[in-house]
C-alpha cells in the first residue's frame, strides 16, 4: 500500500479508503440499497483494510442513519488512535427546517453527534457532504474554523461541490483567514469522467487532494454486467450514477483483455487505471461481501504501462463540451505568435 500526502497539508493518506456505506444491519435504511453487513462482517472488513495498510476510513452522518458511524467507531476500538476516520455533514433522513445543510446550527449539532456515534473525541477529516446554496459560504467556514480551533476536527473537506464552488470556497476562506478545505471527495470512474471538466483542473490548481467515490460505478465495472443481460446487483434497483450503456460495454471489454492478460479482474483493473490518474489521491473502495473487498484491496498492485492506459482512456473518453473543443491560446504558439505579428 502506498500512502499520499492530502493536497497541501501535512497528512498522509492510503491510496485505498475503506467506504462503510454498506455498514448497516439488516432493515436498516440503506440495506435495501447497498447490502447490509451487520456488525460482525463491517469489523472483519476494518480489519482485512488495516492489515492490507489503510489507514483511513469514509463514512457519513447519513449512511444508515448514523449506524455506519457506529459500527465504524466499533470495528476500530483502541486502534482509532492509529487511524483516520473522514465523516460527512449536511445531508440527514429527517425533515425539520434546520435540519439539513451546513448551518452554523447544523455543523455545531451534528459534530457532536458523529463524535458520539463514533467513540471519539475528534474528527481527523470533517466533510461538508454537498454545496448548501442556502446558507452563506461565510458561515460555513468560520463554523468549520471553529471546530479545528477546539480541537474536534483536524481537517476539513468538500464533497460533490463543482469546480466554481470550490474555487469560491477556497477564496473566501483566503480573504477571511479560515482553515481552508484539503481535500474533495467526488464521483470519478472509466464511466464517468465529467469530474475532469472543471473539478479536477479547480482543485490540482489549488492544491486539494482527492477521494474518488463510485469507482466501480455502483458496480456497473465490477466485470458481472453484460450486454446480454445484466446481472442481479445494486445497480438492478438503484441506477446511480448513470452510465451511458453503449460507450460503457465497449470500456468492459477493454478492460476484460486488460484483466485476462494480467490474470487480475476487471474491477481491479478499472479501479488501478484510477490510482494511475493524475490528481486521483485515495479511491474509496466499498463491500457487501468480504470476497468483494479482498479484491478490491488487490488493486493497489496493480501496475498498468503506458499503452494500457492509453487504451483504457481512448475508450472511455469524454465528447468535448464547448469551452473544451476550442484550442488552448498560449504564447509561442504558431496562431498567437502570427496574430500578434
Amino acid at each position: 500500500m502506498k500512502y499520499r500526502q492530502l493536497g497541501q497539508s501535512g497528512l498522509y493518506v492510503s491510496e485505498l479508503t475503506l467506504g462503510t456505506m454498506t455498514f448497516d444491519n439488516e432493515g436498516g435504511s440503506y440495506a435495501g440499497i447497498m447490502g447490509a453487513t451487520g456488525q460482525e462482517l463491517a469489523t472483519r472488513m476494518v480489519d482485512l483494510s488495516i492489515e492490507a495498510g489503510i489507514n483511513i476510513f469514509d463514512t457519513a452522518n447519513v449512511y444508515s442513519s448514523g449506524v455506519s458511524e457506529e459500527m465504524l467507531g466499533r470495528a476500530l476500538g483502541a486502534r482509532r488512535k492509529d487511524m483516520l476516520i473522514a465523516t460527512k455533514l449536511a445531508s440527514t433522513l429527517s425533515t425539520g427546517p434546520n435540519d439539513l445543510g451546513s448551518s452554523r446550527l447544523a455543523i455545531m449539532r451534528e459534530v457532536e453527534a458523529s463524535l458520539k456515534r463514533l467513540g471519539t473525541d475528534y474528527i481527523d477529516l470533517y466533510q461538508v457532504h454537498t454545496f448548501d446554496y442556502t446558507t452563506p459560504l461565510e458561515e460555513t467556514l468560520r463554523a468549520l474554523d471553529d471546530l479545528v480551533r477546539q480541537g474536534k476536527v483536524r481537517y476539513i473537506g468538500l464533497s460533490n461541490f463543482a469546480g466554481w464552488q470550490i474555487a469560491k470556497a477556497d477564496g473566501l476562506a483566503r480573504q477571511l483567514g479560515c482553515e481552508r478545505f484539503v481535500s474533495a471527495q467526488s464521483y470519478y470512474s472509466l464511466v464517468g469522467r465529467e469530474l475532469e471538466r472543471e473539478i479536477l483542473p479547480a482543485v490540482r490548481d489549488l492544491g486539494l487532494g482527492t477521494f474518488i467515490y463510485s469507482p466501480l460505478a455502483s458496480g456497473f465495472l465490477s466485470g458481472k454486467y453484460a450486454r446480454d443481460g445484466e446481472a442481479a446487483g445494486r445497480r438492478s434497483g438503484f441506477d446511480f450514477p448513470p452510465v451511458d450503456k453503449d460507450q460503457g460495454f465497449g470500456i468492459l471489454d477493454v478492460l476484460a483483455g486488460i484483466a485476462e492478460a494480467k490474470n487480475a479482474s476487471v474491477a481491479q483493473v478499472a479501479l488501478a487505471w484510477l490510482l494511475h490518474k493524475p490528481g486521483v489521491t485515495s479511491v474509496i473502495v466499498g463491500a457487501r461481501k468480504q470476497e468483494q473487498l479482498v479484491d478490491n484491496l488487490g488493486a493497489a498492485d496493480i501496475a498498468l504501462g503506458d499503452e494500457e492506459m492509453a487504451r483504457l482512456d481512448a475508450v472511455s473518453a469524454l465528447r468535448p463540451e464547448y469551452p473544451g473543443y476550442l484550442p488552448r491560446m498560449r504564447r509561442g504558439d504558431s496562431l498567437f505568435a502570427r496574430r500578434a505579428g
